[in-house]
């Protein structure tokens, strides 16, 4: 498979090659025909990548706020670390695909293999999409027009929320592609238009539609041309589908629309509005959410449920077919909007036109490639003859690349000497970019060929919660180490499957290391408050608080089913570090979570947990997501013996009563992610025990998971 991604620190637009995704449930997996380039929204992107970093930061102020913040709490070096790693991560260019089905995963209905549709997939010639951003495609609509589905949604969205009658006036602001797209649906409603903008040549497309026009460029008054369109009575709605940092586009459409009408903002502008101007008009104005009910809303995007038609009339998938049906109809002609063709594999000439030629409409992209040759698994990052694994060392092979993944763990693997050999991925780009860069010889998207390989001797874990459970049973099973970061199951079954897997191994004499990514203990503050506090004899109190900062509801880490919620999916990290410090079995467990209010969400990410341990010592855990951001993130604080610890966000740890220790402060800080790495590999190279004991591990998992259910219980 190849596909195009844009590179947001240096601009760089590629082509890469990486493993076919492989369909999953609820998706189709597309083979591409051809794929339109959205002039606006990725013109903006690739400007945005070639943009240095003063323009970026002057781009996006709310980052920088946000930046300003992590400097505060995590220090300048992390917080560089961070913004570079986030620059670096490549982004898939495109959104307007149209293709044939190769294979449906389970749970699709109404599609088949052979089908032609569009949807919402990549610039890649291989694509898998849920199937609610699919539409099938009428046998007299070419796949060239079919291209133009989706980003015409994006007009027909803003349409359905002007809500535009027979015989109104309505004014379109800036006629790019959807802006043009929007005057023909206009157009077919039965409206008079007026297409403002500043290029003659797309407001002639506008007049060939059927619109008048008016061009600002040319001294044109845009409010006066929009009074005299509407006969001096107003205009009845202004849609705004242009692109600029400028508030006058808002300004002007409120000034020329009659008392009561109605503004939708389609594309990107300022938004320094005159309360004056709408207050005195009543007027209405609106953002419109890309292509209809359903964007963004995982439930319909991801998990495939729709909504009833009875209710919500038009959703994405329902305007996919609105535009489809326009297409064969003729009512909507898109055959004067393409500007360029090109061949697929000549797409970083198509961005250079895009970028060069402001007059650039629709530019498509052209796949002929046979599908057999796009359909590999498979892909060698560096030749087989430049590598000689050593099989007593650790040969890694990783199953995840995401943020945390890339950032962290491959890193902190590297600097601890891993052979790293193949790292699979379910979309497989990931893999490559992330692959190449450390240096794996393969990447994948074949897990059970990955483990079925037997110069692969040890596996990381780094995927959604959910399949933790499932994968660290499969590595056991194929006879491997493993490291997986947490939590190790989410629920109880999860973790029963990991135990009978885990003792099966052991039986058979394989002698597996099982180690969950708890790093905060690795820490090198994290072991000077280890070693002061084994000199102390007699019991402990330990307070930890985390400032966890708010995450929607409906974020997968909230879900029970996926995420396995916050307690269970990093709440575990602060029980295996509480459990190390006291160095005891917990025997005691009290948690009591947030009252229920209309103020705050019901989630259980406010709570408090108390353990009891064997010898005596107890703690508390307060695990909070309704604290300021500015606030260290994470406290740890130990009373033991008439003598306190404190540790603040793994960067300043200072003792109070301790002989011969005042502090120990970092410059950067350290969670011990790469000592966690580093002891790991260490144990599967030469021999030596686990970093943490495997009933150390289970322990913490099932306290994880019963905290969770008295939790939710309350």
């Amino acid at each position: 498979m190849k596909q195009v991604v844009q590179n947001m620190a240096s601009g760089e637009t590629s082509l890469v090659q990486a493993p076919v995704p492989g369909v999953r449930s609820g998706a189709l997996q597309i083979n591409t025909s051809r794929t339109l380039i959205s002039a606006g929204t990725e013109r903006m992107l690739v400007g945005f990548g070639k943009a240095n970093w003063i323009e970026k930061a002057r781009q996006q102020p709310d980052k920088v706020r946000m930046v300003l913040q992590k400097v505060q709490t995590d220090g300048l070096a992390t917080t560089i670390e961070a913004v570079q790693s986030k620059l670096a991560q490549p982004l898939p260019l495109g959104y307007c695909n149209v293709g044939v089905v190769a294979a449906t995963g389970a749970g699709v209905s109404g599609f088949k293999a052979g089908d032609r549709v569009v949807s919402n997939g990549p610039h890649a010639d291989v694509v898998v999409v849920p199937k609610n951003l699919c539409a099938l495609i009428p046998d007299s609509v070419s796949d060239e027009a079919a291209s133009f589905t989706v980003l015409a949604s994006i007009g027909l969205q803003g349409i359905r929320l002007a809500q535009p009658t027979l015989g109104e006036a309505f004014v379109v602001t800036g006629v790019g592609l959807i802006g043009l797209v929007t005057v023909q649906l206009l157009r077919a409603q039965g409206c008079r238009v007026l297409a403002i903008d500043f290029d003659e040549q797309k407001l002639a497309l506008a007049r060939n539609y059927g619109a008048e026009t008016c061009n600002p460029g040319k001294g044109e008054d845009p409010v006066a041309a929009g009074m005299a369109f509407s006969r001096a009575r107003g205009v009845d709605g202004v849609i705004i589908t242009a692109s600029t940092k400028s508030s006058d586009p808002v300004t002007q459409a409120a000034n020329m629309c009659r008392k009561r009408g109605r503004i939708v903002l389609v594309g990107v502008t300022g938004l320094e509005l005159n309360r004056a101007d709408f207050y005195e008009k009543e007027l209405s104005f609106q953002v419109s959410c890309s292509y209809g009910p359903g964007r963004y809303d995982p439930t319909y995007e991801e998990q495939g449920n729709d909504f009833p038609i009875g209710f919500v009339r038009w959703t994405e998938q329902r305007n996919f077919e609105a535009v489809l049906d326009m297409l064969a109809s003729g009512q909507l002609d898109v055959g004067q909007l393409i500007s360029h063709r090109f061949a697929f594999e000549d797409a970083a000439d198509a961005y250079q036109t895009l970028t060069s030629e402001n007059s650039a409409l629709g530019i498509v992209l052209e796949y002929h490639s046979a599908p057999q040759e796009r359909h590999v698994k498979d892909v060698t990052l560096v030749p087989q003859s430049n590598i000689a694994f050593d099989p007593v060392k650790p040969v890694v092979g990783f199953i995840g690349a995401g943020n945390y993944a890339s950032r962290m763990l491959i890193p902190a693997f590297k600097a601890a000497g891993a052979q790293f050999h193949t790292i699979v991925t379910a979309g497989g780009l990931n893999g490559v970019i992330h692959g190449s860069k450390a240096g794996f010889a393969h990447a994948s998207t074949d897990v059970g060929a990955m483990l079925a390989d037997q110069t692969i001797n040890t596996v990381a874990i780094v995927t959604r919660h959910d399949s933790h459970a499932r994968f660290v049973s499969q590595v056991l099973e194929a006879g491997k180490h493993v490291f997986v970061e947490k939590p190790l199951a989410i629920d109880e079954q999860g973790l029963a499957d990991v135990q009978a897997a885990y003792d099966l191994a052991v039986q058979k004499g394989l002698k597996p290391h099982l180690m969950v990514g708890f790093n905060r203990r690795f820490s090198p503050q994290v072991q000077k408050m280890k070693a002061l506090l084994t000199a102390v004899k007699e019991p402990k109190s330990l307070i930890m608080t985390m400032n966890a900062g708010a995450i929607p509801a409906d974020h997968w880490t909230q879900d029970e089913a996926v995420g396995g919620g916050r307690i269970i999916g990093e709440a575990c990290h602060f029980i295996d570090l509480m459990r190390f410090l006291v160095g005891s079995p917990i025997v005691s467990i009290q948690a009591r979570r947030m009252g229920d209010s209309p103020a705050v969400a019901v989630t259980e990410d406010k709570a408090s947990i108390t353990l009891g341990f064997e010898d005596g010592s107890f703690g508390t855990i307060h695990y909070l997501a309704n604290g300021a951001a500015s606030f260290p993130k994470e406290r740890v604080e130990v009373f033991a013996a008439g003598r306190v610890l404190q540790l603040d966000n793994f960067r300043k740890l200072k003792g109070f009563g301790w002989p011969g220790f005042s502090k120990l402060n970092l410059w950067k800080q350290n969670k011990g992610q790469s000592e966690c790495a580093a002891a790991f590999l260490a144990a599967v190279g030469q021999g030596k025990a686990t970093p943490i004991p495997s009933d150390e591990i289970f322990e913490v998992a099932r306290v994880s998971v019963e905290v969770a259910r008295m939790l939710r219980a309350q």
